[in-house]
């Protein structure tokens, strides 16, 4: 038996596996199940990667696994993209990895763009399409979950913009299956009802597979069709789905949506401020024009009619009258102010909870009418210091006759 030439240390024998592997594989996508998962308080995730027949280890450093947007852990079915290496210091193949995502989202993301082009085709995102917003909605609609954490944000901002707006909630799920014939089924609902100017379609972030409802074709075209203009607030700035681009516009969040649903009650305000403003200046304007006009023609009669104190007089008499319309016409302009703000400010519910009434509300929904209460159902009590949530043990029915 003849020797080799060369005798080779450990170290030397790994160090050349090593660049072999690195000279002979590119970047690769690999598909499996996390196993032994461990995240270190480096910010660094050491795993192993397995099928039925074989595993390998897997490393993702803390520069590359920010862009995760799913906590890992044991069993979780993934693919990555990597980078097979050998660990020199103890003999080990690994991968390296660069990108993670739950397996399948490639598929999902293939289809989503098939869809798009589609749908791209037909004509559902032309902006010649598109309906504009109303300035001054009667009533906003709300299509989202009634548990989404979205739906909170999305009444404060209301609450906070425009309180005296009704708001119309067509709940329906937003995730599974189910969702998205839910939504179908709430904005025919709305559109039914005609008693909202404007729908707000809305839910909280998530992965690819979370808002895949909203990517949903027969939900595109029920968008598209709606007679009620559509502003669409799924996920977070940088999420976008086939009912963002079909809808009349797409915020970038679900806040986003009701701010850009409903004018500003401080910026009404402003606006009448001014419109007030230009209201003086006109009449003031109109006002000295006429007093310059009842100059000359004074100025006339008094070359006509040679009597310096009947025109003195007269001169007085129509300086008067001019001083009687002017004082009349500004009280008129001051009542016609207070009325408007007084409008605006009794529109606003608070106010009503001040004077010691309070709301009961279901699923943020006001009861009127006392038949609807029941005492197996627990109700929001709003007053104006607050809320309660409550429930009633005993109801005694009494009208107003």
């Amino acid at each position: 038996m003849e020797l080799a030439s060369e005798i080779l240390t450990v170290g030397q024998l790994n160090e050349a596996i090593s660049s072999l592997i690195n000279t002979s594989f590119d970047t690769l996508w690999v598909r499996g199940e996390i196993s032994n998962f461990k995240s270190y308080p480096s910010g660094h995730w050491y795993f192993k990667l397995k099928d039925a027949q074989s595993q390998i280890n897997g490393v993702m450093f803390k520069g590359r696994n920010f862009s995760v947007d799913f906590q890992p852990k044991d069993g979780d079915q993934v693919e990555v993209a990597a980078q097979l290496g050998f660990y020199t210091a103890r003999g080990d193949m690994q991968l390296t990895v660069a990108q993670m995502r739950k397996a399948g989202a490639g598929a999902l993301f293939e289809a989503f763009m098939k869809l798009k082009a589609k749908l791209e085709k037909e004509g559902l995102f032309d902006p010649a399409r598109k309906k504009d917003l109303p300035l001054h909605p009667r009533a906003i609609g709300i299509v989202t979950s009634t548990q989404a954490a979205a739906l909170k944000d999305v009444l404060s901002t209301l609450a906070r913009r425009a309180s005296h707006i009704p708001i119309i909630i067509y709940p329906s799920l937003v995730q599974g299956p189910e969702a998205a014939p839910g939504m179908i089924k709430a904005l025919q609902q709305a559109q039914a009802d005609a008693k909202v100017d404007v729908i707000l379609l809305v839910r909280g972030g998530g992965s690819i597979e979370d808002l895949w409802a909203f990517n949903d074709e027969q939900l595109a075209y029920a968008i598209a069709q709606s007679s009620i203009p559509i502003i669409s607030g799924v996920g977070h700035e940088t999420d976008f789905t086939i009912a963002d681009f079909v809808a009349d516009l797409r915020a970038p969040t679900p806040t986003a949506a009701a701010e850009m649903a409903t004018p500003d009650r401080l910026e009404l305000l402003r606006n009448l401020q001014g419109y007030a403003q230009f209201m003086h200046r006109l009449m003031t304007t109109k006002l000295e024009r006429e007093a310059q006009r009842i100059d000359q023609l004074s100025l006339r009669l008094g070359h006509a009619i040679p009597n310096p104190a009947q025109m003195k007089q007269r001169q007085q008499q129509l300086q008067d009258r001019l001083e009687r319309i002017w004082q009349e016409k500004l009280r008129y302009w001051r009542q016609q102010q207070e009325h408007y703000l007084f409008q605006i400010e009794t529109l606003n519910p608070k106010r009503t909870l001040e004077r010691g009434y309070s709301l009961i509300l279901e699923d943020t929904q006001a009861i009127r009418d006392p038949k609807d209460l029941s005492s197996t159902k627990r109700y929001t009590l709003a007053m104006a210091k607050g809320t309660a949530r409550v429930s009633l043990d005993k109801i005694e029915l009494s009208t107003d006759d």
